[in-house]
């Protein structure tokens, strides 16, 4: 029994240091924003201030990179949750020859480094002349997220009954408004996720779009923090910390507003025709 005891107690030591760990390098985060004087170490501001948050926003510069982001993650999002909707029918539905070399491909897909692609990428733009386009590199974006996204909504798919569209279909439903009208409603858990998985993805990207993109008023939040590191280690702090925190919110709300259709799950007891 005593070794019980100790053993839950070293777990519970365990999971408080590491609990920390993380926590710890938020609150400096939250604290550092709102001081004109933050350090690299955690401190009591001397005076709580949100001319830092203020700086962030006047800045038409940062305004700009945060709107590109915005319009990159978003428009990579929604088109990839479209095309894996309407590519993962097919592979959930029905049965073809191609469908498990197809399922394999996607699957080595997705553990391909960007790294590993990268240079033939950037020869490929170059020759296309995309070098510098922001709908070009949306465009790879998508073209990068899809074979995961593809892997994702397939599963999820799956677990929608296909009882359901038959009823559809014995009412005379084509197999597109089947899709539309009963899959994709059941579907908005799946959507949902895939959506923010490929948001979060792109708009923490600072390597694509710094290889693929070369002027400085095309480059997306994720990249422009770089100007708040200085020469020589010197670093503006407390407008780093404002900007971390006000690029962190985009994900936040989308989480928010995505909650409870990521929790939802899919419950479809008694749906089914009987």
């Amino acid at each position: 029994m005593n070794v019980s005891k100790t053993e839950k107690t070293i777990h519970h030591i365990v999971l408080v240091i590491v609990a920390l760990l993380f926590v710890l390098p938020l609150i400096w985060m939250l604290v550092a924003s709102v001081d004109t004087n933050a350090i690299q170490s955690l401190k009591i501001p001397d005076e709580i201030t949100m001319e830092n948050y203020l700086s962030i926003i006047q800045d038409p510069a940062i305004v700009r990179s945060f709107g590109i982001g915005l319009l990159l993650s978003g428009g990579q999002s929604i088109i990839v949750v479209i095309i894996a909707v309407l590519a993962a029918y097919p592979l959930s539905r029905y049965r073809a020859s191609y469908k498990k070399p197809f399922l394999y491909t996607i699957l080595f897909l997705t553990s391909l480094p960007m790294t590993a692609v990268i240079v033939p990428v950037f020869q490929l733009f170059l020759l296309l002349r995309f070098e510098d386009n922001l709908i070009a590199v949306m465009f790879f974006l998508i073209g990068s997220a899809l074979p995961y996204a593809i892997w994702m909504m397939k599963n999820f798919m799956d677990s929608v009954p296909i009882e359901l569209e038959e009823s559809a279909w014995v009412d005379g439903a084509s197999v597109a408004t089947g899709l539309r009208k009963v899959v994709a409603p059941l579907m908005v858990p799946g959507m949902f996720t895939v959506l923010i998985f490929t948001y979060t993805g792109s708009w923490g990207n600072f390597f694509v779009p710094f290889i693929l993109l070369s002027s400085q008023d095309k480059m997306p939040a994720s990249v422009t923090i770089f100007q708040f590191f200085g020469n020589y280690g010197l670093i503006q702090y407390g407008r780093l910390a404002a900007f971390s925190v006000l690029y962190t919110m985009p994900v936040v709300i989308l989480y928010y507003i995505a909650q409870r259709y990521m929790s939802a799950g899919f419950s479809f007891g008694g749906a089914t025709k009987g």
